[in-house]
Formats: structure tokens, sequence, C-alpha cells
């Protein structure tokens, strides 16, 4: 659909570059090549066989630890052994440029997370981007000890700045035998945690609490009566 708006890069001969693709047409390309859940340009994309849909590799990591996985996107459920590496649209990241929001610069969509991360002016565009202000005038003032709830703080050791999954991954990589009772940072940033209660066996409450994120990959359709006595068997588990 956008094959004529994009350069080739590769730059063989006979090939000459389009005219340059107005913004519109340059965000549309992009939307078309990414992840639908980090809302990025595809990173080493792999597709879900029964329902064709594709995600990032690492994006779809975390369903695929669970016992039936759904896909995040139309919530078929699906083989994690039938998950297959996307190569056509890896061929086409490789293939087709788009300019960079920033700077504008044609870059191949397989490098422009890379781009992105370093280029200046993408980088100016986040530093400026304007801070909360309510839709609606009000006399009430804007809260500012909202609680982070997209990183944690490793309550092991201290490591900032992990997102839920990170967090995991950390803790089973390095803290897998440590003892010490902690609390959950996940739990204790929501509105109905503790910031107080530490946690039994902190790793198996990760494992099964936030493994992955409930509201992508949980099956909300299943029986509600064993959704509670599994959810109190894990509770007195844990206690």
């Amino acid at each position: 659909m956008f094959r004529s708006l994009l350069v080739s890069a590769g730059g063989g001969g006979g090939s000459r570059e389009a005219a340059a693709p107005p913004a519109e047409a340059a965000a549309a390309l992009e939307a078309q090549f990414s992840c639908p859940i980090c809302l990025e340009v595809y990173q080493r994309p792999v597709r879900i066989a029964p329902c064709r849909h594709t995600f990032c590799g690492e994006c779809l990591q975390p369903c695929l630890q669970v016992p039936s996985p759904l896909c995040p996107l139309c919530r078929m459920s699906f083989d994690p052994k039938k998950v297959e590496k996307a190569s056509s649209v890896d061929k086409q990241l490789s293939s087709f440029k788009a300019p960079c929001r920033g700077c504008t610069k044609k870059v191949t969509l397989a490098k422009m997370r890379s781009h992105i991360t370093s280029c200046s002016k993408v980088l100016e565009q986040m530093a400026n981007c304007p801070k909360f202000v309510p839709v609606v005038p009000t006399s009430q003032p804007i809260p500012s000890n909202i609680p982070n709830r997209s990183t944690f703080v490793c309550p092991y050791c201290g490591a900032r700045n992990l997102d839920q999954q990170e967090l995991v991954k950390h803790c089973m990589e390095n803290h897998r035998n440590d003892p010490n009772k902690v609390v959950c940072p996940v739990c204790s940033a929501m509105p109905w945690g503790d910031p107080s209660y530490k946690s039994a066996n902190f790793l198996q409450h990760l494992l099964h609490r936030h493994k992955f994120s409930y509201d992508t990959f949980v099956d909300y359709s299943i029986d509600e009566d064993a959704a509670l006595q599994a959810a109190l068997a894990l509770s007195l588990s844990e206690n």
C-alpha cells in the first residue's frame, strides 16, 4: 500500500528515489510496521501461526510463559510451539525507509529504533513535552505524589527503572536464593497496596502475580468461582 511512497534501501542499479512522503503517510507507514504491544517499529518480529498477528519477539515472551497463552490482539488461543519468525516482515523492515520523526532523516525501519534513541531532535522533543495540566480549569492542586506504576526498584539491591517483566527477570537471575522477606514494589504502588507488608516468598509471588500483564493476557471469560478458589489457594500458599 505504501510501497510507492518509500525509498528502496537496496540502492541497486536503476532504482530511483520516490518523492518524499508527507508526514501523514510516513506516520501511517511506521504504524503499519509497529508492534501492537510496545507501539514501536518491530524488533525481531515473530508471528502467531493460527491468527497471523505479528509482534516483537521480546514483547510476546511473557505471553509464551503462561500455561494457556492467548494472542494479545485477538485473544485466540495458540500453541507456543507454533510461533514463527516473521521473515517477510523482517525483509520489509530492512528494505523500506521512512523519515525520522525528529530530524526527518530517512532511515530503514529496521534501524529506526536505534536511530531514535540517539537522535538529538527526538530527545529535544521528549524533553519539551508539556507537563500535565487539567483539561478543565480547577482550583484543586495538581497532585505531585502520584506513585510511579511503570517502573520499579528491586527490593533486594535497589536496582532502579525496572518495568514489571524486567523486575521478574532481574530477581530470578540475581536474587533467586535470597531468604529475606521484602515488600513487593508492584503491589505497594497500587491504591490497595500495603507498603509495609513483606511477602514470605517474594520470588514465588512475582512469578504468580507479576510475570505477565493481567489486562493483556488474562482470559476474563474464565469461571469466576474457579478463579476465586485459585486466588485463595495462592494466597494461602504464600502465607
